[in-house]
């Protein structure tokens, strides 16, 4: 900067996260690479940045610890969410159930110009067809049977932030229509009103499926394709980045562990190998889960692989500790009520069943119906579970209109 601000600068690091990305664009450079790296993709790299018209910088905002990886193709969506970070332009994520993408459109809108106002997300696979109109855009009191009052929309409750719209192709055609014409026109009515109001959010949408072929099938508008894929960040699944698992494992068990009181525990060599050979069908959600399971069930402050489900990971006998949970469970409730915590049941409870039903989320993909079988629930008690331990499933289930009940 003291002999040109014009003069292109390209970082190199070895300590590739998302806040190294995030502080390099914030410096102006204008691009950066994580070592090691190819020497044709240096030289294409200088070669960009030696051209005038492509020499513009790139900001960014700081990051933090939420997105891991050293996976290139993780390192791509360190790089992108960089370049957007003084944008607020539309963004589609995309990805496999589990793979992050709530994640990354928060750190989209931490990172963004809009981020004193607020994040509003909302799932609208998990809304009934005849209800989601009302809940993207509110409605007037007397709007339809049992609109007794006014009731702000998401759209408006988003306003000066952003509006997350997850499993976006999942929306009715007819909704689709709506949100077409609020993106284009910026602005909108409630449902039965007649003042017109300014849709004021920055649009961030998500979605586990492929819009292509819903464009192709005739159950999804490429107008609105279009409108929404301004950007596109793709996520890689888990099983595609296993450099970064054992990354993403420690990170959860140390986290997991201050978040229950428990003691921390460590990784074994050969635990990480059994890791990183697995699928991972769930992706980083079920890799949470699992560290969540193993914070509360492994014996000891080491994870040895016959800790790991034999029912995920193929042993050929069940570890001994199988039968020592409430041993385990018992040693954190003395400790609780010796560091003088109240609520432990009710904690306990709850922390019970949300990894339970997590677990059965991540063994059928998603699809609560399945799940609900799974845990000996009815499909309107998970849902109802789901909605009060503020469980985010991105749904596998056909469009809930089609089913009955159920959120």
């Amino acid at each position: 900067e003291r002999l040109s601000i014009d003069i292109p600068v390209i970082a190199m690091t070895a300590f590739a996260d998302l806040d190294q990305a995030v502080s390099a664009f914030q410096k102006g450079v204008f691009d950066y690479l994580p070592k090691p790296f190819d020497l044709d993709q240096v030289m294409s790299m200088v070669e960009r940045a030696i051209t005038p018209e492509d020499t513009g910088n790139v900001p960014e905002d700081p990051g933090g610890d939420r997105l891991l990886g050293e996976s290139p193709a993780m390192q791509e969506v360190f790089r992108t969410i960089g370049r957007l970070s003084r944008s607020d332009i539309s963004v589609l994520i995309t990805g496999e159930t589990g793979s992050g993408k709530e994640v990354v459109a928060r750190v989209l809108h931490e990172h963004s110009p809009r981020a004193s106002g607020p994040f509003v997300a909302i799932n609208t696979a998990a809304i009934p067809s005849e209800l989601l109109e009302s809940e993207l855009f509110g409605h007037e009191k007397g709007a339809f049977t049992g609109a007794h009052s006014r009731r702000v929309g998401r759209f408006e409750e988003a306003a000066g932030g952003a509006l997350f719209l997850d499993e976006i192709g999942d929306m009715p055609l007819a909704l689709q229509t709506r949100l077409l014409r609020v993106l284009a026109e910026g602005d909108y009515y409630r449902v039965g009103g007649r003042d017109l109001l300014r849709a004021d959010a920055r649009v961030i949408a998500a979605t586990h499926q492929n819009l292509q072929e819903k464009i192709e099938a005739g159950t999804f508008r490429e107008d609105l394709y279009h409108r929404l894929n301004v950007i596109h960040i793709g996520l890689p699944p888990l099983r595609e980045r296993t450099e970064d698992i054992a990354i993403l494992a420690r990170r959860f068990l140390v986290d997991v562990a201050g978040e229950l009181g428990l003691e921390k525990k460590r990784l074994r060599p050969e635990t990480v190998q059994a890791l990183e050979t697995y699928n991972w069908p769930g992706n980083v959600r079920q890799l949470l889960n699992l560290c969540r399971q193993l914070c509360v069930m492994a014996p000891g402050d080491q994870i040895f692989p016959e800790d790991l489900p034999a029912e995920l990971f193929g042993h050929g006998t069940a570890r001994q500790g199988d039968s020592d949970w409430p041993e385990a469970l018992g040693q954190w409730g003395r400790r609780e009520l010796a560091a003088g915590r109240n609520d432990l049941l009710g904690r306990a409870q709850e922390e019970l069943e949300r990894v339970l039903i997590e677990c059965a989320l991540d063994q059928t993909g998603g699809q609560r119906l399945k799940a609900a079988e799974l845990l000996g629930l009815g499909r309107n008690t998970l849902t109802r579970k789901l909605q009060k331990l503020d469980v985010e499933r991105e749904n596998g289930d056909p469009p809930l209109d089609q089913v009955a009940g159920g959120t």
